[in-house]
């Protein structure tokens, strides 16, 4: 039992001295839900370290055992009451969702709740004392150096992010969260934070460049600083997190370090989101990994690396709301990549780095129908997934079904000079068109073989996802900007 304890104490060191990690969650509100063996196949194939749980499911912590899988196991919203109200609740939860299942499963963290403070505010009086009788029974398993607790809040309990010098956290919830930090600083854990930059963007009504937004590199007459510090910040995200920092010490406290567990953005929305689109998404993610894997922090502390989990693994399209609620996923349930990324800093890339061929938004529909019409014809290519019944004939709009028609042909055809262009309504793209159950001409996506585990392999055409299905109904938080006028004025230089 000692030697056991010490491993665990070892294990929990090395957890917190080695490197920046993006981690991903792992949201089930997911029709033809991949079974749990299979959801950890795909995430050892893509070389994902970190995974957050919003539940601690059993299928998927015995699943996880011997993985190597760190994962961040969630107390549900309406579980929190309960143990809030009773020490031996929460030494059971502890003992059937934690110790059952170290130290084969690899549990580091214990998120309690999720946005409690301004989603559920019923459940304030309730949420520290359920943090204490979760540690306390952590303590009595001899299990607190290798798993922390803490409890992932929204931006928007800090009203004024910007400029992040002056964040505050709002008054109305200053003394839990006080609570909070002195329960994080006393078991030396962090603070969870979920901060959404796509949320950021689209609510500021244009103030804001899409590029800041995106971690891309800003012109100088329009970088963002803070007139107080004069801290340049290169992305809204080093900036909401550096918000955080400074609320933080606003309640003087300090050396609570913030992982971020949930960012990331949509790509699909409806006619009134034009911002969640494959190619931002991809965008987004690609350069938040670049960012977070360099090992440094915000502005204000430079030398603290932004731990980070991407919202999500899958698509939830059972969720309710716009079609981007249901959009933000990585990947598909056959585990097939939305679009290109890497989550680790070795070479091997997710996705598929070969062209798309596919048609132009806005092009004529007269000259689409043409395209169209030669493709399948004359061009040779096959068109049946895009007949009525077959998994690419939704949406039936013509750039839907020439997108489809042109790529086939063109990655037939392209290795003896085919072009992509199409009277001008065609171009390449690096993102995978692929949705759904409708897989495009050259499209990678991961298959199960014989030893259970996933491969890599092309899909000569539409491959139907296989799974289960399982619900969990979490919201995504929605950061409310207050923008200071005064601020925007000096710092839009």
């Amino acid at each position: 039992m000692v030697l056991g304890n010490l491993l665990l104490f070892i294990v929990g060191i090395f957890s917190y001295a080695s490197g920046a990690f993006v981690g991903i969650n792992l949201g089930t509100d997911v029709s033809n839900m991949p079974s749990a063996p299979d959801v950890v196949s795909i995430l050892k194939a893509n070389q994902i370290t970190h995974l957050r749980l919003y539940d601690a499911d059993a299928h998927m912590l015995k699943a996880l055992a011997d993985s190597g899988i760190k994962v961040m196991v969630g107390v549900p919203n309406e579980e929190v009451l309960g143990i809030g109200e009773s020490a031996s609740k929460a030494a059971a939860w502890i003992n059937q969702n934690v110790a059952a299942y170290l130290p084969s499963t690899n549990i580091t963290a214990i998120a309690v709740g999720s946005e409690v403070l301004s989603s559920i505010p019923n459940l304030v009086p309730v949420l520290v004392p359920a943090m204490n009788y979760l540690h306390k029974a952590l303590v009595a398993s001899n299990l607190n150096f290798q798993v922390k607790i803490s409890t992932p809040q929204a931006m928007d309990i800090i009203p004024r992010p910007f400029p992040p010098s002056t964040a505050t956290f709002n008054s109305s919830w200053s003394a839990t969260v006080y609570q909070i930090l002195q329960f994080l600083k006393n078991t030396d854990s962090y603070y969870m934070l979920n901060a959404y930059p796509y949320f950021g963007y689209t609510s500021g009504n244009g103030i804001f460049p899409l590029d800041y937004a995106l971690f891309r590199s800003l012109p100088s007459v329009k970088q963002i600083v803070d007139p107080n510090t004069l801290f340049h910040y290169d992305s809204m995200f080093d900036a909401l997190v550096d918000a955080t920092y400074y609320s933080i010490e606003a309640l003087n406290m300090s050396g609570i370090s913030i992982v971020v567990t949930e960012t990331g953005w949509p790509w699909l929305g409806g006619a009134n989101e034009p911002d969640a689109t494959a190619e931002n998404a991809e965008t987004f993610n690609s350069n938040l990994i670049r960012r977070v894997l360099n090992d440094s922090g915000p502005p204000s502390q430079p030398q603290v690396p932004i731990n980070t989990y991407i919202y999500e693994l899958f698509n939830e399209d059972k969720r309710p709301g716009p079609v981007s609620e249901k959009n933000w996923g990585l990947f598909f349930t056959n585990g097939s990549a939305v679009y290109t990324f890497s989550l680790s800093t070795s070479n091997q890339v997710t996705g598929n780095n070969s062209d798309f061929c596919v048609a132009k938004p806005n092009a004529d529909p007269g000259k689409l129908q043409a395209g169209l019409d030669w493709a399948c014809g004359q061009g040779g290519a096959n068109c049946d997934a895009i007949q009525e019944g077959q998994p690419c004939y939704l949406p039936n709009t013509y750039q839907n079904h020439a997108s489809y028609a042109y790529n086939d042909y063109y990655q037939k055809k392209r290795s003896v000079g085919a072009t992509c262009d199409f009277d001008g309504t065609a171009a390449t793209t690096t993102v995978d068109p692929s949705y759904g159950s409708c897989k495009f001409t050259g499209s990678s996506t991961i298959t199960p073989n014989s030893n259970g585990g996933f491969t890599t392999t092309v899909a000569p055409g539409p491959v139907t996802p296989q799974g289960g299905s399982a619900t969990v109904n979490l919201p995504v938080s929605k950061i409310q900007f207050l923008l200071s006028a005064v601020f925007l004025a000096l710092v839009l230089l």
